[in-house]
């Protein structure tokens, strides 16, 4: 059974990676524009869907996909990609000392067969300098990430403390994940149950 990924993140590609999966990358161009009313754990379900169903039509009709998309979100207001170095200090200033939350939808798709989920993690910043925010965002890691930061980068040592799943804030709730995709068969820990 193959599996599509359907996003171009390396973040995903590595955490599907050491969940032991093999798999082929679809990037996805769905449009992403959504309703800014929706609650944030809404918006990246309808997102994920999307991403998925945009890649359906070309890929065998067996193949399982998996896709996702992740935001952050503080006092209600959502965090996404900066884009420019400007935007990306001020969401780091606004997160310094602050806890916001990571949202991470995921769609797996086959057929006719959907399951849409999503997960939250708070995650406290320690109060940050301006210099140590100029030298972050000198290193060009914050800009392709929602939030401005990645955990699993420098931007780790921006992050005081976490509260739910760790690899959801790079990008991938992992254990749920692997718990529907056992839905179509798919048993990571299994043997035989991988594709």
């Amino acid at each position: 059974m193959e599996i599509i990924l359907a996003s171009g993140s390396p973040r995903r590609r590595a955490l599907l990676t050491q969940m032991g999966l093999s798999f082929r990358v679809v990037v996805s161009h769905a449009d992403e524009a959504v309703d800014p009313a929706l609650p944030p754990a809404e918006q990246v379900e309808q997102l994920s869907l999307r991403k998925a169903q945009a890649v359906a039509p070309l890929v065998s009709k067996d193949a399982v996909i998996l896709a996702a998309d992740t935001l952050v979100a503080l006092d209600g207001v959502i965090l996404g990609k900066p884009g420019t170095p400007r935007e990306a200090a001020d969401m780091l200033t606004r997160l310094s000392g602050r806890t916001h939350t990571v949202f991470t939808g995921f769609t797996l798709l086959r057929g006719e067969e959907v399951v849409t989920q999503s997960e939250a993690t708070r995650v406290t910043f320690r109060p940050l300098t301006p210099g140590e925010i100029d030298a972050y965002v000198a290193t060009g890691e914050p800009m392709d990430k929602a939030g401005a930061y990645g955990i699993q980068g420098l931007g780790g040592l921006l992050v005081e403390g976490i509260e739910g799943d760790y690899f959801n804030v790079m990008g991938l709730p992992v254990c749920r994940v692997g718990l529907a995709l056992g839905r179509f068969g798919i048993r990571p820990l299994e043997k035989g149950g991988r594709p």
